[in-house]
């Protein structure tokens, strides 16, 4: 491609002009019209004198003018110089160069009447006092930075102006008792009015105040100090590479300089790891992934971003600026074209990669022009259709057909050059599309490609995720996390659309990462193993529990990145040294409560991620819950006994130990179980009170160190609630003493018992307390379980007990596993019922587990092989399906209202292909489980 083919066309007489115009610009056909001296004049007299005049005009007098005036002196200006530099742009007498900078200058011009007025004018309104009356802006403390092609001297004819409003709350010409902030803010509020208010004039300029610190967080005018704090701190690798083109025009133009003379060590490092351009490289790489984007059509291409268009050109400068910028200082300057030069003399670029890049320059400018004068719209698209792309050809000087040759030559130019620079550099797209979060607005085809990943909300994803990228939380503040954060952005997307609802698990995430106190360590780790972050994502997206507790301590994940972590669970005395280490001898009860907590969490969640990855089986994870859970009740307990005896002593001869009952008594505990206890305290010694500062008799001794125990497990503090605690099995019930003597509880469980309090005897397991009585009452329990009963009333109370408890709870789901018919609730009847029948005749027939029951009746023979398989079968789905339930949801299981990710998850728990074959084995097995419980206990009805 050479330079020549990409000239300009040829000087035109006024009426071929004309021509052109009328038949491709119906925007600069009407300033024709409008200004008809004007047109005549600028065909025939130097363009430059033209615009310096128009905008003499517009500076003088500007003062005496109230605000309609000046809006409308404005407009005018600007409608000038627009078909000043149009027919100078079309008729070839002014390069791209001397375009693009008249067209800065008239935005300079606009701005500095706009602001020199508004200043005037809060001097005249009593709020401050200008140090120069023909020069407001001196000294005034409020200064304009213009950024991107405005700050670079490159604007185009319907470019937005993007703008950073800066203001010294120190040094200003504000009065005493005048706040700084309200003020500036105010006044830059009526700035953008004064530009961009549509009037039947049309407008002056539109204003984009976008590119400040954090947007969604700050004001339109932002204190001087507070920018530079923000850049020096946490500003992100693009705005180091915006910063490059920034220049002070407005207001206190020397304050402005000012301030970026402070920022230059900021945005020019002498040292810079090459991986720190990856935020600014993403969003070119990802940009080619867009639809649309990815091939060059031509017709419909986007002249701005798709593949060969200007902002590559631009990208190609800027990131070697970034790169050796530091150390040389003649590639800090802003314009592309001075900069390409340089880039070739400083032997960064070939001197034939630069004179291509800037012929292509030249011309994808000079389109993006045409393609604006149409209608005065700011837009980069080529037309789609062939009669809109003639017409931009016609108005563009050329024929169609060579017009389209030239673009398509033009575009694989630049991509040629672009894709060699970063042809190292990775892709940072998802495959289906654009992922771009730099800047302080939403990209549109982000929002397209966050939509097709199945994001509802996209918009306030992305705006989220820019705000990760400002800083805004502790994990993203450093460079090195922003870096490795743009890198995992398109897979942590991906793998949250993948739960099946990407907002909610986009939320966890969110709150996730606000939690943590850096970011590094573990962007670093799920980089480096995938499959980690599918683990976290499958957490966040389907196991609502696991989330909240991942998002209120973060650091339970810890647990997750240990090496070990996926070998085997801990085993009882593992845990036992950890809660040791954790919660050593000498604390105070509240301290324990907290750290049991914490260590708690930690370790249930790690049990509950080794659940959803799929590698423990249900009865693995029952037993380490139960163990977790016996074991930090037992260090509660020491905890409770010793404040108890700093309070108020001991009771000569005072034993207590606790006795398990339900899930955690048959080690079957689950994520969300709760605590089935009993505490039963004994006197040997015959003393009937305390020995210390406040004695207290021995049941008010042991109901308050019970009282106690229940508030250190099941109390709100600060680390949340360990678990609730339930003790309505004790012989007592609901009403009488929460401790249970041993003497009450051996001749209630021998005389006065029911049967379906002996059924839940059967699942008890004494777990902590005083080895003596821990002994007594496993002899105890034994021997109340061994006593003979009547095989038939024992069955005919478990079956009245079933058909009471349906009369009552209706027709259920068959997903609550629970209490449906044939469900767990039969299943354990059957065990339990079984064990009261023979257990006096076979004591090794006693088991609080059920599953090891059910195996224990058919080795001896009381249930055929095929029932006790059936059985024992059945237990193992429930088992799975109430773990994967339990972990991941609070309330009820419905396929229909469940995420894709949670069905997916209970058809692997159920073992089946997916979610409606799992219903189906569930409901077969509810009912062999029904037909075995008619049976063996008798039809409930």
């Amino acid at each position: 491609m050479s330079a020549e083919l990409l000239s300009p066309p040829a000087s035109l007489d006024f009426a071929a002009l004309k021509a052109r115009i009328e038949a491709g610009s119906p925007y600069l056909l009407h300033l024709l019209n409008t200004h008809p001296q004007l047109a005549g004049a600028a065909a025939d007299d130097n363009p430059q004198n033209l615009l310096d005049t128009c905008l003499q005009n517009l500076r003088r007098d500007y003062a005496a003018r109230d605000q309609a005036a000046l809006m409308r002196s404005l407009r005018h200006a600007k409608s000038e110089a627009a078909l000043i530099i149009a027919l100078a742009d079309l008729s070839g007498r002014w390069t791209i160069e001397q375009v693009t900078s008249g067209l800065t200058k008239l935005a300079d011009a606009l701005l500095q009447v706009a602001v020199d007025w508004l200043l005037r004018d809060g001097a005249h309104g009593g709020k401050a006092s200008l140090r120069n009356e023909n020069h407001p802006s001196t000294a005034c403390g409020y200064t304009i930075l213009a950024m991107g092609k405005h700050g670079a001297h490159e604007l185009n004819y319907s470019s937005d102006i993007d703008l950073i409003v800066l203001y010294d709350a120190e040094r200003n010409f504000l009065l005493e008792g005048v706040e700084p902030g309200m003020f500036f803010v105010r006044l830059t509020k009526r700035l953008v009015a004064l530009l961009q208010e549509q009037t039947e004039d049309g407008y002056a300029l539109r204003v984009d105040l976008r590119l400040r610190p954090d947007p969604r967080a700050t004001q339109v005018a932002i204190s001087l100090e507070a920018a530079a704090i923000y850049y020096e701190s946490m500003g992100q690798n693009w705005e180091r590479a915006a910063m490059i083109k920034a220049r002070a025009v407005a207001g206190d133009v020397a304050l402005g300089a000012e301030f970026l003379d402070r920022l230059k060590p900021y945005v020019w490092r002498k040292y810079l790891d090459f991986a720190a351009i990856a935020d600014v490289q993403s969003l070119k790489l990802q940009i080619h992934a867009v639809k649309g984007h990815g091939a060059i059509a031509v017709h419909g291409h986007n002249l701005k971003l798709g593949r060969g268009g200007i902002r590559e050109i631009e990208f190609f400068v800027q990131t070697q600026q970034l790169i050796a910028g530091g150390r040389n200082p003649k590639l800090r300057g802003r314009g592309t074209l001075e900069m390409l030069e340089q880039l070739a003399e400083s032997n960064w670029i070939s001197p034939d990669a630069a004179d291509e890049m800037r012929s292509a320059y030249r011309f994808l400018r000079t389109i993006e022009h045409r393609l604006q004068m149409v209608n005065d719209e700011q837009t980069h698209t080529l037309p789609q259709s062939a009669e809109g792309f003639a017409s931009l050809a016609r108005l563009s000087g050329y024929e169609s057909g060579i017009f389209e040759g030239l673009l398509r030559s033009t575009f694989e130019t630049v991509q040629r050059h672009y894709a060699a620079l970063f042809e190292e550099a990775k892709q940072l797209g998802t495959g289906s599309g654009s992922l771009v979060f730099t800047g302080g607005e939403d990209d549109p085809e982000t929002i397209e490609t966050l939509t097709e990943l199945g994001f509802r909300h996209a918009s306030e994803v992305s705006a989220t995720i820019r705000g990760w990228h400002f800083g805004r939380y502790s994990a993203t503040r450093s460079s090195r996390a922003k870096e490795l954060l743009t890198e995992l952005m398109p897979n942590i997307l991906t793998a949250l659309s993948a739960t099946g609802e990407p907002d909610d698990a986009f939320i966890a995430f969110d709150r996730f990462i606000a939690g943590l106190p850096a970011g590094v360590q573990l962007f670093s780790l799920l980089k480096a193993k995938p499959g980690m972050l599918e683990l976290l994502a499958t957490v966040l997206g389907t196991a609502p529990r696991l989330a909240d507790q991942l998002s209120r301590r973060p650091k339970v994940l810890d647990a997750v990145l240990d090496p070990g972590f996926f070998d085997s669970l801990p085993q009882p005395g593992e845990i036992r040294h950890g809660i040791a280490a954790m919660m050593p001898p000498g604390l105070v009860l509240d301290e324990v409560a907290d750290r049991a907590r914490v260590f708690g969490k930690e370790q249930a969640f790690r049990i509950g991620v080794r659940i959803l990855s799929e590698t423990v089986s249900a009865v693995e994870a029952g037993r380490a819950f139960s163990d977790l859970a016996g074991l930090l009740v037992e260090r509660l307990h020491a905890a409770v006994t010793e404040e108890m005896q700093q309070r108020h002593g001991t009771i000569p001869g005072g034993r207590s130990a606790v006795i398990a009952m339900g899930k955690l008594g048959g080690r079957e505990m689950t994520a969300g179980s709760d605590l089935d206890l009993i505490l039963v305290y004994d006197g040997s010694d015959g003393a009937e009170f305390s020995e210390g500062p406040k004695p207290l008799s021995m049941p008010q001794y042991f109901s308050r160190l019970t009282q106690r125990l229940i508030s250190a497990t099941s109390a709100q503090t600060s680390e949340g609630v360990l678990y609730d605690v339930d003790m309505r099995l004790r012989p007592s019930g609901s009403k009488g003493p929460v401790a249970t003597s041993l003497s009450s509880f051996k001749v209630y469980h021998r005389e006065s018992s029911w049967t379906w309090e002996k059924l839940a005897l059967t699942r008890a397991r004494v777990i902590c307390g005083d080895p003596s009585l821990r002994d007594e009452l496993t002899g105890e329990i034994a021997s109340i379980l061994g006593s003979g009963r009547d095989a038939t009333q024992t069955l005919t109370d478990v079956l009245d007990m079933r058909k009471m408890m349906l009369r009552e709870q209706g027709d259920v789901s068959p997903w609550d596993i629970k209490r449906v018919r044939g469900g767990l609730v039969e299943l354990e009847f059957i065990s339990q019922a079984l064990q009261l029948v023979h257990g006096p005749q076979r004591p090794e027939l006693l088991q609080a587990n059920t599953i090891a029951a059910l195996a224990g009746f058919q080795s001896a023979g009381i249930l055929a092989v095929g029932t006790g398989q059936e059985l024992q079968r059945a237990a193992s789905v429930y088992h799975r399906l109430t773990q994967v339930l339990r972990l991941c949801l609070v309330e009820g299981f419905d396929p229909q209202a469940a995420t894709a990710g949670l069905n997916r998850i209970v058809a692997s728990a159920a073992e089946s292909p997916d979610v409606a074959a799992a219903q189906a084995l569930l409901t077969e097995t509810q009912a062999i489980v029904a037909a075995i419980f008619d049976e063996i206990i008798g039809n409930p009805g």
